[in-house]
């Protein structure tokens, strides 16, 4: 298992502002909107449900009593709450909210690591059309996924996850050579960006074909959102970078 912390950033010639902006989103929504994540009534309101998108129709369910399997203990579990704006919005509003710290932390962590050579490679503004976009089709492979194989439709799903595998799909197109530093085997190097990527990616596809065959989500992450999001980036990428930017695997 390998463990990204930073990459070369050579070229780079503009300061990466969309990417710190989406960054200081994440997380004033998290600490000031989901209360860090302790207002269950905002996060359950506003994450992307995937029977909601499919019906067109908010779904609002009650608290329930669930018993950890592991543990054995039992807590109460949030009901999904109104949502006061279209369904349809929450495709976006879920990819600025996080399940926890540590969610947030790797999210960013990725994005901050990644997003900066990409936002130069293709412009702010087409940067973050870019990253709104792969966050939706990775919502929707998400929604699809889970009708497509019998998962619970009443589940909520949020993070910046699908987005942020759009801009390592884009990133592997444009850098694919680009030296990035990782933790692997408890030791620091650099390998090949299409290394990195390439296993992160791997590493999505075994999990997520496992959890997908089993009609299940394995510890609340969504798979084929980052699969979904991944492969739009990898394909879209061509169609963001900047006029006169070389786009190829070579």
């Amino acid at each position: 298992m390998i463990f990204p912390i930073g990459d070369d950033n050579t070229g780079r010639s503009m300061a990466p502002v969309a990417t710190y902006v989406l960054i200081a989103l994440n997380v004033l929504v998290f600490v000031f909107l989901q209360g860090m994540g302790s207002n269950d009534k905002f996060t359950y309101a506003f994450s992307t449900v995937p029977r909601e998108i499919v019906t067109g129709n908010d779904a609002v369910t009650s608290d329930r009593m669930v018993k950890d399997p592991v543990s054995g203990n039992t807590f109460r579990a949030p009901g999904l709450r109104p949502t006061p704006v279209s369904v349809y919005l929450t495709l976006l509003t879920s990819m600025f909210m996080h399940g926890g710290l540590a969610h947030l932390f790797g999210n960013m962590l990725f994005l901050w690591i990644f997003g900066d050579n990409v936002e130069n490679g293709m412009g702010r503004p087409r940067y973050l059309i870019f990253y709104l976009l792969c966050g939706v089709l990775a919502g929707l492979s998400h929604v699809f996924a889970t009708m497509a194989f019998g998962a619970n439709p009443l589940i909520p799903s949020l993070g910046a996850s699908g987005a942020i595998s759009g801009v390592l799909g884009g990133y592997l197109v444009l850098f694919p050579h680009r030296r990035v530093k990782v933790i692997m085997l408890r030791s620091l190097t650099t390998i090949p960006a299409y290394m990195a990527i390439g296993l992160w990616f791997l590493f999505q596809l075994i999990s997520g074909i496992g959890v997908l065959g089993s009609g299940s989500q394995s510890g609340g992450v969504a798979y084929a959102a980052h699969i979904g999001g991944f492969i739009a980036g990898f394909l879209l990428v061509r169609a963001f970078a900047a006029p006169g930017r070389r786009v190829s695997m070579a």
